[in-house]
């Protein structure tokens, strides 16, 4: 017998009824079922202008109601890791489409945003929740740091594959990057503080300064190791290239939690480095990357939206608590925190205010309010559903309302369609740029990248000290519209 077969007698019982084997065949079927229904949801959203977000986490905390089995089919913490590989994938995918370069063309104002403004924003919902809903300080900062930072998977959605006039796109864009990681290390710290004897301000502040250094570096040192190892070791077949990178992605998000840093922080810094850079199968590994961003998406807020209780948010009043926060953090918080800080920035008012009204909540606030069930604080059950309130008001209204809002403000929002790095061969010739110059010499900036060099018949070695010779046939990774400029450059023509 062979050992599938045996492996398959063993799920059977003596009786030669299906057991183990077919009970699992059946999760299996549900889970793709579940999956295929999702994805009809984000063609539904899509056809009605809606955040798909906003569906999936409505039908899946009302079926996780109707079916109330469901509430104990995923634990918050199954949920936190499931939520946590997402927000992985998001993040990463994130900082691909976005690159370096319109990162720093934009850098002061993203990090001022996701930085300071998740301070002043975690601060003002912490005092308006201790005022209104008479609250502790403790459990108001907990609701603050929770609702402080804006989406990711909402916001990429919503702006993905979308280009924004001027920079509001990117600032928006860069700012749900940077605030994730800001705001989970504030969320860590207020946890400890909330249920430790020994927690202070002080250590809160550590906490955070320890996660974004490390994570910092972390991104920054494997971007760069990402790029060389995608750039100078080939693969035998083509679909191990994206593989490869959501494994070095993984470990970089791996490795950075280890060191007590962001994760989140290193893999959206590594995502940054390598957006822009060519290298082989770039176009591939991006496709296969925002097809994978848009499969956490689904799986994020199906998970999310089944630890839901409808039930006990509407015999708690918790809907009006969450609604009124919601109103504030739209209408008046987020203007005050974020708009006092665009205003060095120069932006038309017009982009200001898309920017202000245009910070997304969802799977990120939901999250860290996992934190506070998981750690077991005050309040922490009322905690989760008045932020579960607060991201359905932020993904149906302000998420649904954001084209709308661009048209009214005059901001173009159009679709673009994703940059193709193709390998192209030029031969160097005489009296051009290339000749006799070294390859770190050349203008070809981070949007081109030499692949191979060959010489009177045989392949030399590329580096940044190669010097190019008449004749040489160079093979450039690089943009069909960068294409005639790097001509010129080794052909002069």
């Amino acid at each position: 017998m062979s050992a599938v077969a045996r492996f398959v007698v063993a799920g059977l019982g003596q009786d030669g009824s299906v057991d183990e084997f077919n009970e699992f065949g059946r999760v299996i079927a549900v889970v793709a079922l579940a999956f295929a229904l999702a994805v009809s949801v984000r063609v539904f959203a899509e056809r009605l202008s809606l955040p798909t977000a906003a569906l999936l986490l409505v039908v899946a905390a009302v079926l996780s109601d109707v079916f109330t089995g469901l509430h104990d089919a995923l634990s918050i913490a199954d949920v936190q890791r499931i939520t946590t590989v997402a927000l992985i994938v998001i993040l990463f995918d994130g900082g691909m489409h976005m690159g370096w370069r319109k990162v720093r063309a934009s850098a002061v104002p993203i990090l001022s945003t996701g930085v300071l403004g998740t301070f002043a924003t975690a601060a003002l919902v912490a005092l308006a929740a201790h005022v209104l809903l008479d609250l502790s300080w403790t459990v108001s900062w907990l609701i603050g740091a929770a609702l402080a930072p804006t989406d990711p998977a909402v916001t990429f959605s919503v702006l993905g594959g979308r280009e924004v006039r001027g920079r509001s796109g990117t600032i928006l864009e860069g700012e749900s990057g940077f605030n994730d990681p800001v705001g989970i290390a504030l969320m860590i710290g207020m946890v400890e503080y909330a249920t430790s004897d020994d927690g202070s301000v002080a250590g809160v502040l550590g906490e955070f300064a320890l996660e974004m250094a490390v994570g910092l570096v972390a991104g920054i040192a494997g971007g760069a190791l990402m790029l060389g190892v995608m750039r100078r070791l080939p693969l035998p077949d083509v679909p191990l290239y994206p593989l490869r990178v959501l494994a070095l992605a993984g470990l970089v998000y791996g490795v950075a939690s280890v060191l007590h840093g962001s994760g989140f922080l290193a893999v959206f810094v590594a995502g940054i480095l390598i957006g822009d850079a060519a290298a082989p199968h770039k176009g591939e590994i991006e496709r296969f990357h925002s097809s994978l961003a848009s499969l956490a998406e689904i799986a994020a807020f199906i998970a999310l939206g089944v630890t839901v209780d409808l039930t006990f948010i509407a015999d708690g009043g918790l809907w009006a608590d969450g609604l009124l926060l919601a109103a504030l953090l739209g209408f008046v918080i987020r203007p005050l925190a974020i708009g006092g800080l665009l205003l060095p920035v120069r932006l038309s008012w017009r982009e200001r205010g898309f920017v202000m009204w245009s910070g997304l909540k969802g799977a990120v606030p939901i999250l860290l309010a996992s934190l506070a069930v998981v750690g077991g604080t005050e309040y922490a059950a009322e905690i989760y559903g008045i932020v579960f309130v607060v991201v359905l008001f932020s993904v149906v209204v302000q998420g649904t309302s954001v084209p709308y809002v661009a048209s009214r403000l005059h901001i173009p929002m159009r679709r673009v369609e994703p940059l193709t790095f193709e390998v192209r061969t030029f031969v160097v010739g005489q009296e051009t740029i290339a000749e006799g110059a070294a390859v770190r010499s050349l203008p070809l900036a981070e949007r081109a990248w030499i692949s191979e060099i060959e010489r009177d018949g045989r392949q030399i070695s590329v580096s940044g000290a190669t010097t190019l010779h008449p004749g040489d046939q160079v093979h450039v990774f690089c943009e069909e519209a960068d294409a005639p400029a790097v001509r010129r450059i080794f052909e002069g023509r």
